[in-house]
């Protein structure tokens, strides 16, 4: 069936400028870092991407290693490009990423000129598009000079690949040192990727809002539900179709009886504000204006509906804002702290 997006898309979703830039981002993106692969259903895909357009998502954030397999997720995208979206490129923010590991032999990951400049050609024929809005260094690479990783930025903008770059999980001293040589060169690095949510807090320790601030850079925070543990779907326990069980980037051992008990505290504290746990998360996260958007992930539309809700209510007060400390704190669940800890 033709898909025909909704007229009302951009009526409620806010829209921040991205640090200094000119770009605004929804305060809401779509991440397809799981449930794009070859391992789930492109019909559901296809539904997940469009109930994002209809409400105001217009920026969608993929890497070139998203799957399974790695680049499943970019040719999914690609697919979903030419039968819905392909008479409104110009409406999407179209993101994507390499550092990780990609394909075999000494240059297939990290962060030389060589990889990048590949990787990022091998994602635009993967998504069937001319450029990327924004491409990223996914990780620092502590055994290249970050000149060297700047500049394949620099020339991957310059030779009109992408029209933004950005760099993720890097920590406030790699970030300085990245934009002044991004700024040397003439192609300004416009926003920062970490990983931020109530139960990893490694952007507060590192000061890594206030550089960003400091520099005039966007940032956007991925995974700010915690990976699925920020929702109710674990408010009673471990469900069998939770990431958690499928091994998918969280350990079941992190969701123990404790860490349930101050989930219902925190969700308990959203129903009285009026929202869902979720969207309690993602407020949180975007609390104030520092983080220009939250990046979801979806496996049904109907999440994609109750994260936008979120934007309803952004404030906190102080005795909120407090509770909550009380009751999350860093967890041990961050993924990416050998990128971020690299000094």
């Amino acid at each position: 069936m033709k898909y025909t997006p909704s007229q009302n898309r951009y009526d409620k979703m806010i829209y921040r400028r991205c640090g200094k830039s000119g770009l605004k981002l929804p305060a809401i993106s779509l991440g397809l870092w799981h449930n794009f692969g070859n391992d789930f259903p492109h019909q559901i895909k296809r539904e997940i991407c469009q109930t994002a357009f209809d409400n105001g998502i217009t920026h969608f954030d993929l890497a070139n290693n998203y799957g399974p397999p790695a680049g499943s997720a970019e040719e999914a995208f690609g697919d979903i490009l030419k039968t819905d979206f392909s008479k409104f490129r110009d409406e999407l923010i179209i993101s994507s990423k390499a550092g990780y590991d990609m394909w075999p032999g000494p240059y297939g990951e990290w962060g030389s000129r060589k990889y990048l400049i590949a990787s990022c050609d091998q994602s635009l024929k993967r998504l069937g598009i001319d450029y990327m809005d924004i491409f990223y260094s996914h990780r620092f690479d502590p055994n290249t000079p970050l000149e060297e990783t700047m500049g394949a930025l620099d020339y991957i903008v310059k030779s009109g690949r992408a029209l933004y770059v950005g760099i993720s999980s890097y920590n406030s001293k790699r970030t300085k040192e990245a934009v002044k040589i991004l700024n040397d060169l003439g192609t300004p690095c416009i926003i920062h990727q970490p990983s931020y949510n109530m139960f990893n807090r490694w952007v507060e320790d590192d000061r890594l809002l206030d550089t960003l601030e400091d520099l005039g850079v966007g940032s956007i925070a991925f995974t700010p539900l915690a990976q699925g543990m920020l929702t109710k779907k674990y408010l009673n326990g471990v469900p069998n179709d939770s990431r958690a069980v499928q091994g998918k980037s969280l350990s079941k051992d992190k969701i123990g009886p404790e860490l349930i008990e101050k989930l219902n505290k925190l969700n308990d504290i959203a129903s009285s504000r009026g929202q869902t746990l979720a969207q309690m998360a993602l407020a949180w996260v975007l609390r104030g204006g520092r983080v220009t958007t939250a990046l979801i992930g979806a496996s049904k539309s109907e999440q994609i509906l109750d994260c936008v809700g979120a934007i309803g209510n952004l404030n906190f007060t102080e005795d909120e804002l407090s509770e909550i400390d009380r009751l999350s704190g860093d967890q041990d669940i961050n993924l990416w702290a050998a990128s971020s800890e690299t000094n």
